[in-house]
């Protein structure tokens, strides 16, 4: 097992935007990230939903190579949950026909993958060594493990599988599932069929409540998404310790260049985690972080860690 003494810091990535973000404002996004931000992999396409493919098809190619030009590796996310025929083909194209890495995000795609090198994002259910050592059997080069994946498991997954590159979901709303139905559109009246793509509203996700009105989920279309934002950012040195090979940021709607920052500076020992978390509180305002899953407790929780230890105080 890797220890703390090894001196490779792990890589930023940035996960696919899982919102319905306009064209234009998804293109100029990505411009960002490639003119300024310290990441070094960028994953994008659409994940969630098919309907929204439209969006961003028109910019996949110059945001692609905006990236490519700033030095950033890029890969190609393939759709979580495939119900149609026609997504069936969406799918078996994105295999087909593109020269980029694929990012599997649902078992359907991993038959096509087979042989070929690719990725494994953090919507498919890696919850063991014997999984992960299966999937690279067939090609998988690296893993972004389940944000829902408590360290001792992490940890394990790791150590029975040194030739693979993991990666852990550290910024970010949780995903928690995916549906056949819309509750996005259903909450507003309409549905999924004729959704009037009404997630669009709501750029980083629609709250729902309790009936004792507290925040406790959020809603992307067909997908349910965590309230609280899960922040990693004490755990990154057990993280670098394990062997984690790239710490993954999932696109908020907020400034994820400075959140990108903030992470590259605790990474790199630039700032301490206290100051980087009150810098993470300012660009990421009115979102409360969580950290529950990574210790093995409620996912909500916010468990705060030893900064001598790396263990809960």
């Amino acid at each position: 097992m890797t220890t703390s003494t090894n001196l490779t810091n792990p890589a930023l990535s940035l996960g696919p935007v899982y919102y319905l973000w306009d064209g234009p404002k998804w293109r100029d996004f990505y411009f960002r990230i490639a003119d300024e931000a310290p990441i070094a992999h960028v994953t994008i396409g659409e994940a969630v939903c098919s309907k929204r493919l439209h969006f961003i098809e028109p910019y996949v190619g110059e945001v692609i190579e905006r990236l490519e030009n700033a030095g950033k590796q890029v890969s190609l996310a393939s759709l979580a949950l495939v119900t149609l025929e026609r997504e069936s083909q969406l799918v078996r194209g994105l295999v087909r026909d593109s020269t980029h890495p694929i990012e599997a995000n649902d078992l359907s795609a991993l038959h096509l993958l087979a042989g070929r090198p690719h990725s494994i994002g953090p919507l498919v259910n890696v919850y063991n060594g014997a999984t992960a050592r299966l999937l690279a059997s067939r090609g998988a080069i690296s893993i972004c493990l389940p944000p829902e994946l408590p360290m001792a498991s992490v940890r394990g997954i790791l150590a029975e599988n040194p030739g693979v590159a993991f990666e852990v979901f550290a910024f970010g709303r949780v995903p928690l599932a995916i549906s056949a139905r819309c509750a996005h559109a259903r909450s507003k009246g309409l549905i999924k069929d004729n959704c009037q793509f009404i997630c669009g509203e709501d750029t980083d996700g629609l709250t729902v409540e309790t009936l004792d009105r507290q925040p406790f989920l959020s809603l992307n279309g067909v997908q349910t998404m965590s309230h609280t934002c899960q922040s990693l950012m004490q755990e990154l040195p057990e993280l670098a310790a394990a062997g984690v090979s790239r710490i993954r940021l999932s696109p908020q709607d907020c400034d994820m260049v400075a959140v990108a920052q903030i992470y590259d500076d605790a990474i790199t020992g630039r700032c301490s985690t206290s100051e980087s978390l009150v810098r993470l509180a300012s660009a990421y305002p009115d979102v409360p972080f969580s950290n529950g899953f990574h210790h093995g407790q409620t996912g909500a929780a916010w468990i705060k860690v030893s900064a001598r230890d790396g263990v809960p105080a």
